[in-house]
């Protein structure tokens, strides 16, 4: 069947509602999976200033080990989507997080830097596969009125869930080895959730919610390599692309308690108290998001979505300036300042995934979501982590944050004005291309 994307009818045909069996089932299983993944991902950085005290280190090795662990994606994210191609999205993530489980145990007996860094980096490459598979999975489960509410549960529920075992992972830090019984607690933790997989996961057809009643009569087409580069010319997806790499808030979940610690003065647990507030307006931006997108696509249309994904980056650099440039010995003053950012960060996955979802062909979208997550993110942020790691040390961690957080998060709303002339009309022919195929499979 062809792949090609013809030329967009004058109105975008309405995308076809489809209730998918066991999508719900399915979402929830992803929401554990990603809630231990998210605890191992955050111990690094919310326990940093105990391993730095056990292991010498400083913010420039802070910023190397989160700059290789998402450099890491760039190779691994294509190659367990590719896998999952292969065997089964199921599979995929199952052998991911066993894996992931495996080299985070081992990572609580690294007496040196050096192998902290390989297996942390190794773990990363393992679970990097999850993202992209998960959210082909929740556009495969659930039609294009409905993804910006899943998706917000998604990252809302596990942010929420994060946040309260932020504050605990905190706690270790009071004993000197408190960091490593970290490691090997998430570890065995995300060997379970694999297992857990197995039993509680059901694969979804590609393209299920888009093709409805026609879903089983619809020819699968097998994803090349060309059509994946054939994204980059959807004007949609390039400027999405291109805001990923401005996307600087992604650096305060790596520098934020940090910031805290060695910037206002606060001891290591009190500054990570600010990860449940945090995780607490995550879950409100996402969630609450989800559905405001929902209500936005029915009274505005395609640009409302825009709009909504500007007013976010705007909100988050207001924020931010007054979080990090004002010095206040409170910590109530930061934890009510970090769950701003929290909701203003969150606001974005409900409408981005959806975005990028609508602009894709169905079985083009987990390599799409390896090109955002694991490739364009993965260079945004290792260029942001390693860079501020490096200025940290020679300049401090408020300058680091006016520029990144503030100021290029307002640069990167000005480049999202973008989508206002090229989104509606790369949504009408991705609607063009699924209504023909369904057409054709019905006659």
């Amino acid at each position: 069947m062809n792949t090609a994307i013809s030329a967009p009818p004058e109105r975008s045909t309405p995308r076809r509602a489809a209730g998918v069996a066991g999508r719900w089932r399915n979402l929830s299983t992803l929401v554990g999976v990603t809630v231990v993944e998210s605890g191992e991902g955050s111990l690094t950085t919310t326990l940093f200033p105990a391993i730095a005290k056990t292991l010498g280190l400083g913010n420039t090795e802070l910023g190397l080990l989160s700059t290789l662990g998402r450099l890491i994606g760039v190779p691994f994210g294509p190659f367990w989507v590719w896998y999952a191609n292969r065997t089964s999205r199921r599979q995929a993530i199952f052998v991911s997080t066993l894996l992931s489980g495996a080299l985070a145990a081992a990572s609580g007996f690294a007496d040196n830097f050096l192998i902290l860094l390989l297996l942390q980096t190794l773990q990363a490459g393992a679970v990097i596969g999850l993202t992209p598979i998960t959210n082909a999975v929740i556009a495969d489960s659930f039609d294009d009125k409905a993804r910006g509410r899943a998706v917000g549960m998604l990252y809302g529920i596990s942010a929420i869930l994060s946040s309260v075992i932020g504050p605990i992972i905190g706690l270790l830090s009071i004993w000197e080895s408190g960091w490593r019984w970290g490691f090997w607690g998430v570890g065995a933790l995300l060997v379970l959730t694999g297992f857990l997989v197995l039993v509680l996961f059901r694969e979804p057809q590609v393209g299920a919610a888009d093709y409805g009643a026609a879903a089983q009569r619809v020819e699968y087409v097998r994803p090349r390599f060309a059509d994946s580069v054939k994204l980059m010319r959807v004007p949609t997806f390039s400027i999405m692309m291109a805001s990923r790499l401005l996307s600087g808030h992604l650096l305060i979940g790596v520098f934020g308690v940090q910031f805290l610690v060695t910037e206002r003065g606060f001891d290591n647990a009190v500054a990570a108290l600010v990860a449940l507030p945090f995780g607490i307006g995550y879950f409100l931006g996402t969630v609450g998001g989800g559905f405001v997108v929902s209500a936005i696509d029915r009274r505005a249309g395609g640009n409302g979505r825009v709009v909504f994904l500007q007013a976010a980056q705007v909100l988050f650099a207001v924020v931010a300036f007054f979080a990090t440039q004002f010095d206040v010995g409170a910590i109530g003053f930061y934890i009510a300042l970090w769950g701003l950012m929290g909701l203003a960060q969150g606001l974005n996955p409900g409408v981005n995934r959806p975005i990028l979802m609508s602009v894709m062909a169905p079985e083009l979208r987990a390599q799409g979501f390896v090109i955002y997550l694991t490739i364009f993110e993965v260079i945004g942020w290792a260029a942001f982590t390693f860079v501020a790691g490096v200025l940290a040390d020679a300049f401090g961690l408020q300058a680091v944050f006016f520029w990144i957080l503030v100021v290029l998060m307002l640069v990167n709303a000005g480049v999202l004005g973008l989508l206002y002339r090229f989104y509606p009309r790369d949504r009408a022919r991705v609607d063009a291309l699924i209504a023909a195929r369904v057409q054709e499979e019905s006659r």
